[in-house]
């Protein structure tokens, strides 16, 4: 068995120290990366079939309106076998104080009895809000661990933390 690090990121506009800033790679893309090279395991990173907005503004609204209305988007593609899997790192940029929706539409697809949920996520100064808790509900039968918020524009610096973080949810 492994572990699974599964995230959504978001590239291009993202906000950044009280401004927008293009990124080439997204934030929680980065700290995906720096678990798998901390603990190993398969990386997925989760896509929606209608992307969003590319202006950062416009992309909050749309996640606020999934949220308030518990949209489940549809995603390109799903791990095939999640069953080998014992941990699952789950990374998001925490969007109105919750996971983006299109990660319950993934996490919603599997049964996830018995699994470890490690739950981490990006943001400017929200820390988790309240998506652990979104995640007990949305991860029936799993369970789920205290996360890591990493502020996401310090992700490219965060690796030493983030790693161990990382190995003492292995």
């Amino acid at each position: 068995m492994s572990n699974l690090i599964v995230y959504y990121s978001r590239k291009g506009e993202n906000y950044w120290n009280g401004s927008v800033k293009n990124l080439s790679k997204g934030n929680t893309e980065i700290v995906a990366e720096f678990i798998q090279k901390a603990v190993g395991g398969d990386l997925f990173e989760v896509d929606t079939v209608k992307p969003y907005s590319a202006d950062y503004y416009e992309c909050i609204e749309e996640a606020k309106k999934e949220l308030n209305t518990k949209a489940r988007p549809a995603i390109k593609r799903y791990v095939e076998d999640i069953s080998k899997y014992d941990t699952i790192f789950v990374g998001y940029p925490n969007w109105w104080g919750q996971m983006p929706m299109c990660m319950c539409t993934f996490l919603e697809h599997y049964d996830l009895t018995g699994k470890k949920i490690v739950p981490f996520c990006t943001n400017e100064g929200s820390g988790m809000g309240s998506s652990e808790r979104q995640l007990k509900t949305v991860c029936k039968g799993a369970t789920v661990v205290s996360g890591l918020a990493i502020h996401g524009a310090e992700a490219a610096q965060s690796e030493r933390t983030v790693a161990a973080w990382a190995k003492k949810n292995v």
